[in-house]
């Protein structure tokens, strides 16, 4: 994997990052958005926005921090349109808005821990994968 990989993250992953700052999901999206492109479509997002914004989250990410992480996400994110397309590729179909983007941003991974997703293994080429799996090809990918 190229150490500027354009990736597409799992909502999971990415509440993940934010719940806990030294844990791989953290980790992991540190390196991406410092040295690869994080690809978010409407429908990710959206269902990013509306996990976040879940009541069990408040004790955990003040309202302010959750707006700040949406904004900056939303911000520093690629966005691709993704098609209108009814191909389905994952056990839970709410999985595929994932695949979709992927493969509208030719991403080279789609990061999740979601078990449907990397159980797959690949797309059309692109890659699935676990978080602790990705970083550490990430990591091995830019050193020099």
């Amino acid at each position: 994997m190229r150490a500027d990989a354009r990736a597409v993250v799992d909502t999971n992953v990415l509440i993940s990052a934010a719940l806990l700052a030294g844990s791989v999901p953290a980790r992991l999206v540190r390196h991406l958005l410092q040295h690869g492109r994080v690809l978010f479509s409407d429908a990710t997002f959206t269902e990013l926005e509306q996990r976040l914004w879940r009541p069990k989250f408040d004790r955990y990410v003040s309202t302010g921090l959750r707006k700040a992480l949406l904004h900056d996400w939303a911000a520093v994110a690629e966005w691709v349109a993704v098609p209108d397309s009814i191909e389905r590729f994952s056990r839970d179909p709410d999985d595929d808005k994932f695949i979709h983007a992927a493969l509208a941003g030719r991403a080279d991974v789609l990061i999740s821990g979601d078990g449907d997703l990397p159980d797959l293994r690949a797309v059309q080429g692109v890659s699935i994968l676990p978080p602790a799996r990705a970083l550490d090809l990430l990591v091995r990918a830019s050193r020099p």
